[in-house]
């Protein structure tokens, strides 16, 4: 009888799952309890009743619909941030990939050495330059620095230098293709799982940015959900015991807010998937 193998691994990996799976259980169970229920101590892990409709109808009418306003404000952030750094950095990627031109190495060393700024570290000179231009409070102020990211930059442009052969562009030039063409009906196609990759990380990114629409607006009704989210906190805390009400909110709220991020991952999914084996030469 043979002895189960790699039993260690497997319970590491089971308590790592464990681990990154309870938070989110939690903001399951917590979602469905009412005020009493969530600070009676009643069994934090497990459900006290079932309230989450009536959690979501106050959430979604609480202060003429904030919520909602919110909600719609990170949608535009990430969509158009998200999406606008999607087609800059496959650009930029292809292009040092693909082309030979005087500065190229520099160029991109640039581009690696800003890699290891810190996001937060931008923030300042970021609102500065914004303000110098009046953007500061619009919504401008979030979606164009959203815009750039050099880290999806060296993503395409590796995976780029990879899944694209030097013989098929050549022969489709010989063929008499364009470059857009080229770009488009011959390198696109193949270069479609990096593609989704960057988009899945740069909405990501812009949905849970924090720092910068805080530093940049200061009219709620511009706010995304990370910040609203963050000032009905800040209110909860100030106001004791009177704020209970308001920490339903809270957690109900953040559940909402993540379900849009698991619906892109579901949905990008087998596209992600479809076009891991795509780029080699038949």
């Amino acid at each position: 009888m043979s002895k189960p193998r790699h039993v260690g691994a497997k319970l590491i990996l089971l308590a790592l799952v464990c681990y990154f799976l309870l938070p989110v259980w939690w903001l399951l169970v917590a979602s469905t309890k009412n005020s009493h229920g969530l600070f009676s101590g009643s069994g934090a892990l497990w459900f006290d009743g079932f309230h989450l409709f009536g959690n979501l109808g106050d959430l979604f009418t609480y202060n003429n619909g904030e919520y909602l306003r919110w909600l719609w404000n990170s949608v535009l952030y990430a969509g158009v941030g998200g999406i606008g750094c999607t087609i800059v950095s496959v650009l930029a990627g292809y292009g040092f990939a693909m082309y030979r031109f005087t500065g190229r190495n520099l160029v991109f060393a640039a581009v690696l050495g800003s890699v290891m700024v810190p996001l937060t570290a931008l923030v300042i000179p970021t609102f500065v330059m914004m303000s110098n231009a009046g953007l500061t409070d619009t919504i401008w102020a979030v979606i164009l620095p959203s815009l750039l990211s050099p880290f999806a930059v060296y993503l395409m442009r590796v995976y780029t230098a990879g899944s694209i052969p030097d013989e098929l562009v050549d022969a489709a030039r010989i063929d008499g293709a364009g470059e857009l063409r080229i770009f488009l009906q011959v390198a696109l196609p193949l270069m479609r799982p990096g593609v989704v990759t960057v988009m899945l990380l740069s909405v990501v990114a812009t949905w849970n940015n924090y720092f910068l629409p805080l530093t940049m607006l200061s009219s709620s009704k511009l706010y995304p959900l990370t910040v609203g989210i963050g000032l009905w906190e800040q209110l909860a805390a100030s106001n004791n015991g009177g704020g209970q009400s308001l920490w339903n909110l809270i957690i109900v709220g953040s559940l909402v807010s993540v379900l849009p991020l698991v619906l892109a991952f579901l949905t990008l999914q087998r596209y992600w998937q479809g076009g891991l084996t795509v780029g080699s030469l038949k």
